[in-house]
């Protein structure tokens, strides 16, 4: 049983959410020769002030 663990900013909808779940999900079954239900994929999502790169948080670009 795959879990995908995905860190995202946070704002999406829900239904962009779940657009994405099921593409990870599809890719997954296809990649690895899985049933759909075997699969998980967990959301974390991050604000824009708990997130850096190059040393910058990104709240601050």
């Amino acid at each position: 049983m795959p879990t995908i663990n995905v860190q995202m900013f946070a704002g999406r909808s829900a239904e962009q959410k779940r657009a994405f779940v099921k593409a990870i999900t599809d890719a997954t079954c296809e990649s690895l020769g899985c049933k759909p239900e075997g699969v998980d994929v967990i959301i974390q999502e991050v604000k824009r002030e708990d997130w850096a790169t190059g040393g910058k948080l990104w709240s601050d670009q």
